[in-house]
């Protein structure tokens, strides 16, 4: 007999055969066959339970996920016919899948126009993709809602289309999340903006030692001479009631050289000239605070770098140590297009973190130099410092990024300064020197004076 397993056919033969009267062999090979042909019967049975509690969690799984959606799906024939429907939907008509399945799509909208959009899609466009499309469903209690359609054409595992399926959501749960957005969005704008002030803050609050030191100068110039004019007032007051008395010229010329009259005469115009000295000095000065701390504007003008860099040098540099250096090799004007305030905030910030990662050292040097060409003018800040990992220079302008102990830094003024050179169409990057220390290097477009300015 052959070894080859035998289907039950088989083996009915070779029964008749040995009730026919064959051999012992036979009626052995018989058996093994049987016992073959068992084996093979409990493993297809294991096999289809396997596959049967496959079938049922993978139809569990479904069904689980048909029932959470929120947003309402229904399987369509091309017809229109409904063939399946999720609890979503079934909540939303007020109708069960029972009274749902076999009736058609139609039937489900409130409104003529959305009944007849519906039929012109079934008619000749089932097989396109249909995207929020907003039609009217008629609700449990007899009114419309207004509902946003997706549809997507089903096809068989052979590629034939079968119909469609339809998933939805009101309209009315979409416009309360677009609103949410919005509203989250707009606290997220009025953050940043909060963000942005107390950094421009914290930057002013870090001047203060240094422009309260620089306005007292000239305020006490001018506060010493106007005493010394309200003497000065007070002895050419008693002169002129002496005049006016009509005094005898013995008298009058004796009171004259009392008084010291004609010192005074001479002293006066000094005394005014520096008054109105101290005064333009203080006026340049909160003119300057003004500018610093004015509110962005996007209109820029053209800016005049150099003194913009002095002036910001001039107001880190008295509130900074003693052993704080700054060496500027600038040319005589750099001309560039933007807001002056701005600008300044960029530079005081760079020369504030320069004096910051000094600190420790016993000489502490910042060199600040300038390049420029008819495209740009390139600006280097190089200090003596420790210089940064190099694990943390991708991260220097990242927002709340911050080296320094928790209080003395928000991790914000680099990201600011980034952005506000980015807005002015530069670029600001960092680097470690060669011989130690950080290299921020600003980039900004110059000011072209034969074709006009640069927009």
């Amino acid at each position: 007999m052959s070894d080859d397993k035998l289907h039950p056919e088989g083996i009915e033969q070779l029964v008749a055969a040995a009730r026919a009267g064959a051999s012992e062999d036979v009626w052995l090979d018989v058996i093994q066959k049987m016992d073959e042909v068992y084996s093979d019967l409990l493993q297809y049975e294991v096999a289809l339970e396997d596959k049967n509690a496959a079938l049922e969690e993978s139809q569990q799984f479904i069904v689980s996920v048909l029932t959470s959606m929120s947003d309402v799906l229904l399987v369509c024939n091309r017809a229109g016919v409904i063939e399946g429907v999720n609890q979503a939907l079934q909540r939303l008509t007020g109708q069960d899948e029972a009274v749902l399945k076999g009736r058609r799509i139609f039937d489900l909208f409130a409104d003529e126009a959305s009944r007849q959009q519906a039929q012109h899609f079934f008619a000749g466009h089932i097989g396109e993709t249909l995207h929020d499309c907003e039609m009217q469903l008629r609700a449990a209690d007899g009114g419309a809602i207004p509902v946003s359609l997706n549809c997507t054409p089903r096809y068989s595992a052979t590629g034939k289309m079968l119909g469609v399926v339809i998933t939805g959501r009101p309209v009315g749960e979409l416009r309360r999340a677009y609103k949410a957005l919005r509203q989250a969005h707009e606290d997220l704008k009025r953050t940043q903006q909060q963000l942005l002030h107390s950094e421009k803050m914290a930057s002013l609050g870090r001047l203060v030692a240094g422009v309260a030191h620089e306005l007292n100068n000239p305020i006490s110039f001018v506060f010493g001479n106007v005493l010394a004019l309200k003497r000065y007032a007070n002895r050419l007051n008693g002169y002129l009631d002496a005049v006016h008395r009509k005094e005898d010229w013995g008298r009058l010329d004796a009171l004259r050289d009392e008084l010291g009259i004609d010192r005074l005469l001479a002293d006066l115009p000094s005394l005014i000239e520096g008054t109105a000295e101290g005064a333009e000095r203080t006026r340049d000065i909160v003119d300057g605070l003004k500018r610093f701390s004015a509110v962005d504007r996007d209109q820029f003008e053209s800016v005049d770098l150099v003194p913009v860099i002095e002036r910001a040098v001039h107001w880190v540099s008295k509130a900074a140590p003693t052993h704080f250096r700054v060496g500027m090799r600038l040319p005589a004007t750099l001309m560039a297009k933007g807001s002056a305030g701005q600008l300044q905030q960029v530079v005081m910030n760079l020369v504030q973190n320069a004096c910051d990662a000094t600190a420790g050292q016993g000489e502490a040097r910042l060199a600040i130099d300038a390049e420029v060409d008819d495209q740009e003018i390139r600006l280097r800040f190089a200090d003596n410092g420790p210089g940064i990992a190099r694990e943390n220079l991708p991260r220097v302008f990242d927002p709340f990024f911050t080296t320094k102990p928790v209080g003395k830094g928000t991790g914000l003024g680099l990201a600011i300064s980034y952005g506000i050179i980015e807005r002015h169409g530069g670029n600001l990057a960092v680097s470690n020197g060669p011989g130690g220390g950080v290299v921020f290097t600003l980039i900004l477009p110059v000011l072209k004076t034969d074709g006009g300015p640069i927009e």
